[in-house]
């Protein structure tokens, strides 16, 4: 008698696990941009930070350090969560998931960033080539070079993954998905509400939050297709890891954000 053949499907991820790990991933990738990078180049500088929130932080000096601080801190923390999440065991995955997408997040913000100042005229890395000449040469490079890393990242950022979606070639992308598209649209809808409440007006919320967010991260979109080709190879661990239900996480998430929205949104001023 024919028997018929059992398909074990892999076990889905916990989504609002999965969104919440995210989010906080969204979230300090943020505080470190204009906290640790900008708010740090100031202090280093001889400078006071005056104020500081989720979308802008203002110093009392202005030099190319200051400027250029956010982006190089997201590169430095994008290359220290590349190293942490390759020393994570398989046996936390809520861990590893968290390392991957702030890893992503921080290396798209940076590249991002630097595509957006040559394309837009506007934003901290056309300020840092300002007075510089010919004006059209260095935009055109930001340009270029934002583009280049930015695939670069992209690329490199799914290699990264494919410990969390297996080397099943179709269920590798229904994987892919569970952890990019709805963490994309969440982080960027946090980063908007709390923008929204900045003193500065609505136009940071464009150039910056959302800016950020669902522009700077849309690779987490889009690089997902490239699962589907032979683009990326098939990694060694054949089983997924499916993120589990984790209170933990959840609960640490929704404080984080009553503080960025309430606190960092409006923004907190330390100097005159």
């Amino acid at each position: 008698m024919k028997q018929a053949a059992i398909h074990n499907d892999p076990v889905p991820s916990d989504t609002a696990t999965v969104v919440a790990i995210a989010l906080i991933a969204y979230m300090l990738a943020d505080m470190l941009h204009e906290g640790l990078g900008h708010g740090g180049a100031c202090l280093l500088t001889g400078g006071k930070v005056v104020t500081i929130s989720t979308v802008s932080e203002e110093c009392s000096v202005d030099n190319r350090l200051v400027i250029g601080g956010g982006t190089l801190i997201n590169v430095a923390a994008g290359a220290l969560f590349f190293a942490l999440g390759r020393i994570t065991p398989r046996t936390s995955p809520g861990l590893k998931y968290f390392l991957w997408i702030s890893m992503t997040i921080n290396l798209f913000k940076a590249a991002g960033y630097f595509a957006f100042s040559g394309i837009g005229g506007f934003g901290d890395w056309a300020m840092f080539i300002k007075g510089l000449s010919p004006g059209w040469l260095w935009r055109a490079g930001l340009t270029i070079f934002g583009a280049v890393t930015y695939m670069l990242a992209a690329r490199f950022s799914l290699l990264e993954l494919r410990p969390l979606i297996g080397s099943d070639r179709e269920q590798r992308y229904v994987r892919a998905i569970e952890l990019s598209r709805l963490p994309y649209f969440a982080g960027g809808i946090l980063a908007c509400v709390a923008g929204a409440l900045n003193p500065a007006g609505w136009i940071l919320v464009a150039l910056s939050a959302a800016a950020s967010t669902f522009g700077g991260t849309s690779g987490l979109l889009w690089m997902i297709d490239w699962l589907r080709g032979d683009r990326v190879p098939l990694g060694s661990l054949p089983e997924p890891l499916p993120i589990q239900r984790s209170w933990p996480w959840i609960a640490t998430a929704c404080l984080l954000a009553l503080v960025f929205v309430g606190v960092l949104g409006p923004g907190l001023r330390f100097a005159h």
